[in-house]
């Protein structure tokens, strides 16, 4: 018995030592790390010389802030068969966003920016970039997120342009416009008097109801308190 236990394992021995090997050569470790969660997408923020965004950040698509995108976003929808089965598949439609390398006449150099097939076409309707920038009406400012108004203000700031607005105020004899400063703090000064103009009323009106005495008039026969009309003018 021990002879032929013997003779089993020295022929069982080849084959394990192969079988090892093989399981020696396979590696547990991925050659290329990867992760299944959804990489977060980073807000946009602006300079602090810049004033803020009245519309901020977008709380969705926010690769929109990253370009002209116009408004544009990510659409959901089905697709419907006209078969025979007239079953529907979910598809979604993305923006045509292509990069394109637009002039700017008043920063004299070609901006490669992300932009959408129609803001081009708007752009190429109102004569160029800065014209399209430059809107001052509230669905341009909105459509243009926080990247088409940070560059609307390297387009205001620039030379170009503030020679411009100077000859256009000297033609119209206007005055100097105020910084962004000075009506931030112009602003929190008429806020802070507005409210010292409100305290010092509720003081008189406090000082006015102590001092005017309250008289009890007695409807059949139980006592009644009328309300006290006070005018402060």
């Amino acid at each position: 018995m021990t002879l032929q236990a013997a003779v089993c394992s020295a022929r069982q021995l080849p084959r394990f030592s192969l079988l090892t090997a093989s399981f020696r050569n396979i590696s547990l470790q991925s050659a290329r790390p990867f992760s299944t969660t959804i990489p977060a997408q980073k807000t946009v923020t602006l300079p602090s010389e810049i004033p803020p965004y009245p519309y901020g950040p977008r709380l969705t698509f926010k690769q929109a802030d990253r370009g002209l995108y116009g408004g544009s976003t990510i659409m959901f929808g089905n697709k419907v068969s006209k078969g025979r089965n007239k079953g529907k598949t979910r598809r979604i439609w993305k923006p045509n966003v292509r990069k394109e390398k637009i002039y700017s006449k008043a920063l004299d150099e070609e901006i490669e920016v992300r932009v959408t097939h129609g803001v081009l076409r708007t752009i190429n309707k109102v004569g160029g970039l800065d014209e399209y920038l430059l809107g001052d009406k509230p669905a341009r400012i909105k459509e243009l997120g926080l990247f088409g108004w940070k560059l609307r203000w390297r387009v205001m700031t620039s030379l170009a342009m503030k020679e411009k607005f100077q000859l256009e105020r000297q033609e119209l004899g206007l005055q100097e416009p105020e910084t962004f400063e000075q009506f931030l703090a112009r602003h929190s000064d008429k806020e802070q008097n507005e409210a010292a103009n409100s305290h010092n009323l509720k003081r008189q009106q406090d000082a006015h109801d102590a001092a005017t005495p309250m008289t009890v008039q007695f409807v059949d026969g139980e006592p009644t308190t009328p309300e006290l009309k006070t005018n402060l003018a």
